[in-house]
């Protein structure tokens, strides 16, 4: 990965992240970035090196939006700001606690949104500490605490498959194609199906969502800083979320604007 995102071109993605005014301030390092990067063995590695990059500027861009400072005329385009945030922001609702036999929420301990994915609820927490090596459970703030943690947790959810949907990492490295009712629901290979993975219950298959271009508009410039086109399908206007079941859960993540 570190061929690909250079030192120089993660300072360049991530241009504003630690200006004053982000409360991320001297959090996300390119360091942390590439140890949680080299755990995942096929992170932004497979496939030819088109497929590479527009992988790794499809995670920046969907992890870009979640954790975005800018407005429309910030310095440089609203699309410089990324990873200006670590912790969700606003008033955050309840203790994202979901009665759980597997994952039982710990006393006092909140799984709001933090990191790169803003990963949420305990039902989340409990399986990406397993698989990252923290106590997901009664350390939740180990996420927004430990740089290295908190990008494994967001490259974590971004290499693992949450049935009925697949990993991120799959559609864009090529590994994913439509069955006939994703082709039926509008689904086709390319950035869109990752926002449907991620949030498709609330932006997909309404037609055009700020939130989408948004995502949509960091992921452009970050295909363009690494020299790559941006394929096709990028928005999912018209298409349908995957599953009832993953319309009527809580979504994984919860965006700070």
């Amino acid at each position: 990965v570190s061929s690909v995102i250079t030192e120089s071109i993660f300072n360049d993605l991530l241009k504003h992240r630690n200006d004053a005014g982000c409360k991320a301030k001297g959090f996300y390092s390119y360091d942390a970035f590439i140890a949680a990067a080299n755990a995942f063995p096929g992170f932004g590695t497979t496939g030819d090196l088109t497929s590479q990059k527009r992988e790794l500027a499809a995670f920046f861009g969907q992890t870009s939006h979640e954790t975005t400072g800018g407005w429309p005329t910030a310095p440089d385009g609203p699309y410089a700001w990324g990873y200006c945030f670590k912790e969700e922001q606003g008033n955050p609702p309840g203790e994202y606690c979901q009665a759980s036999s597997q994952w039982p929420c710990a006393s006092g301990k909140r799984y709001y949104g933090r990191g790169p994915v803003q990963i949420s609820w305990n039902y989340n927490y409990g399986p990406a500490g397993k698989a990252v090596g923290f106590d997901g459970i009664n350390n939740p703030d180990v996420v927004a605490n430990d740089a290295t943690v908190s990008f494994k947790t967001a490259v974590w959810f971004w290499m693992t498959e949450q049935s009925p949907k697949p990993s991120c990492h799959n559609v864009m490295a090529g590994g994913w194609g439509p069955s006939g009712s994703d082709t039926a629901a509008g689904r086709a290979a390319g950035y869109g199906v990752v926002t449907n993975i991620i949030n498709g219950g609330l932006e997909c298959g309404k037609g055009s969502d700020s939130r989408q271009e948004d995502r949509i508009g960091f992921y452009k410039r970050y295909c363009d800083i690494l020299g790559v086109s941006y394929g096709s399908n990028l928005d999912c206007n018209s298409q349908k979320p995957f599953g009832f079941a993953a319309q009527s859960q809580p979504r994984l993540i919860k965006t700070v604007v």
